[in-house]
Parts: C-alpha cells; structure tokens; sequence
C-alpha cells in the first residue's frame, strides 16, 4: 500500500478530493493528512472518504500549522462539531505523531480508541517510550524512516516512511538538466517486511505558513522509467529576475513539459489537465500547478499497484 502524508492546505486537499471524485485513486492508497487549519475543504474530504467507503488517516496532534489552536478556540463552532464527529467514523484512522506524550497517549488510547489508529514515528528520542508499552490494541500501521534504530524496535506493521523530494531553496534552483531518481520503495518494500510505503509525494515534508510571489515557476512530475522506477523531471520558467508575470513564466515551464519525451505518451487527468491549459494559454493559479502535479504523482502510482496486484 501507499501512505501519501500531506499537510492540509486548501490545493492538496482539494487534489485529493478530486481524486476520489473522479475515481483516479486506487483503494491501496490511503492518505494520511496533517491538518494544518480548520476548514470546510478539510470537512467535505473526510466527509466524501467516508461517504465513498474509503479510509483516510487524519494526523491528531499536527506539529505545525494553527489547526489544533483553532479547534480549540472554536470548539462550538460548526466546523468543530463536524470535525469531532466525523473522526469517530471507523474509516477515519486517527493518526498521532509521537512525542513527548507518547507514552501516556499509549496508555490511553489502550483503554479508549475504538477505531484503528496509525503512529508515525520521526523521533528516535521516543522509540523507549513505545517499546516500553506492552500494546493489547496496537496501531494499524506504524510510519517508520528507513533507520536501524526503528527496525529493531518496531518489527510489525511498519510503513516505510521517507522524504523524497529534494527540496531547492528556490524554485530557479531546480536544474532541468537532471532527471533524478524519485522512489524504487513501490519494488521492494514487501520484501524487506514493510506493509506499505509513504512519502510526501512532490511536495516535501518542509512546511512554511507564508506564501509569496515566487521569481521562478517550476513544475514538478513523476514518470516510471524501464525498470519501473519513479523519476522526476523539473520544468522551470526562464524570465527570473523578478515576481512579474507569473502567467508568462507558467508558459515558459509548460512549453518545456509539453516537449519532454519521457511524458509524451502518460496519459493521466493532471498531465491533462496541463496540456489543456497549453493548447489554451491559459494560467490556473500557483496552487492548481501544485495540485495538477499532486494529482498525476498519486494516480501514476495507483495506478501501479493497482495493476501489480491484478
């Protein structure tokens, strides 16, 4: 199975949402989302999941973001209620970071969770506090790095968990020269004992709350290549100087994916979506560029799984 965790802002939720709304994404995909800020686009997710018989895991103690803060504040407020009740739902797994609670929080969802659960573990600093619980109800899957540490001590149910994405300091910075190596965790982690694998799909697991007037538009895309293995390509706008004309630097980085070989035959709805916007001259927004490319990331590699376990 796959495990995409993304933070919560409005084009990753809303690429999601699209997904399950035009059946694009396989059932041996289960999101796992750190919410980031209470919101409608949040709601009507878990709501359309559940309604579709999907599972979603939703992050309980989100590390960054205001989401916790403002379900506190507003806890009579109607998006609180429909939050609090939705994640009741036994297709919602509740999903906790581990930390400095930990160990209580073991405790405690022992005698009281009554859904399945996901731990995701990024800290060694707590491995102790989980290998110390002697768990009768113990998590669904538990997100591990690839690391010694956490192999020896969780032995079951583990998920791969990585960051793949090479983040650049600014978008300009991306090199359209290289085709890097994206992932070959879809291969191989079966046989290394892992239920599934888990990524922050293209967008990275470093999170920032600012938005700002980029100098350079650079769109990012997976591909398989011969041997199976996921690649991505960085498409990146020329005219870089400065913040002016976003829409004229979206076509100079859509003209370069439009012409790049490797994707000339990948037909899924978000390379659609961007040859669309090409035969149109037509500019979506920055967001919809990052969701477009969310999009084709998590249908490529559905569409993988779903033809490996055929």
């Amino acid at each position: 199975m796959y495990f995409p965790y993304l933070r919560a802002k409005q084009f990753e939720l809303i690429a999601l949402r699209e997904l399950a709304e035009y059946d694009l994404i396989s059932k041996n995909v289960l999101p796992v989302i750190e919410p980031v800020k209470l919101s409608s686009t949040l709601i009507k997710l878990i709501e359309q999941y559940c309604n579709a018989g999907r599972s979603i895991g939703i992050v309980q103690n989100p590390k960054v973001g205001i989401f916790q803060e403002e379900l506190e504040l507003e806890s009579d407020d109607k998006l609180s209620r429909a939050y609090r009740e939705l994640i009741k739902n036994p297709l919602v797994l509740n999903s906790y970071v581990t930390d400095i609670n930990t160990g209580s929080l073991l405790s405690r969802l022992e005698s009281t969770a009554s859904n399945e659960y996901i731990l995701i573990h990024d800290s060694r600093e707590y491995l102790n506090d989980y290998n110390n619980e002697r768990l009768s109800f113990p998590p669904k899957y538990n997100l591990v790095p690839d690391e010694s540490e956490f192999r020896r001590t969780i032995r079951e149910d583990r998920v791969l968990f990585r960051d793949k994405f090479v983040k650049k300091t600014k978008n300009s910075a991306y090199s359209e020269a290289v085709d890097e190596f994206f992932s070959n965790d879809h291969l191989f982690y079966a046989s290394e004992d892992y239920k599934g694998f888990s990524d922050y799909s293209i967008i990275g697991s470093e999170y920032t709350d600012a938005g700002f007037a980029p100098y350079a538009v650079a769109i990012h895309i997976v591909y398989f290549d011969s041997k199976s293995n996921l690649r991505i390509k960085h498409f990146v706008s020329d005219s870089n100087k400065d913040t002016k004309d976003p829409a004229g630097k979206f076509g100079q980085a859509l003209s370069k994916l439009m012409n790049c070989p490797e994707l000339k035959d990948l037909n899924t709805f978000g390379l659609n979506q961007f040859r669309k916007h090409y035969q149109e001259g037509t500019y979506p927004g920055l967001g919809t560029v990052k969701k477009l490319s969310v999009m084709h990331h998590l249908e490529l590699v559905s569409r993988y799984l779903d033809e490996v376990r055929q």
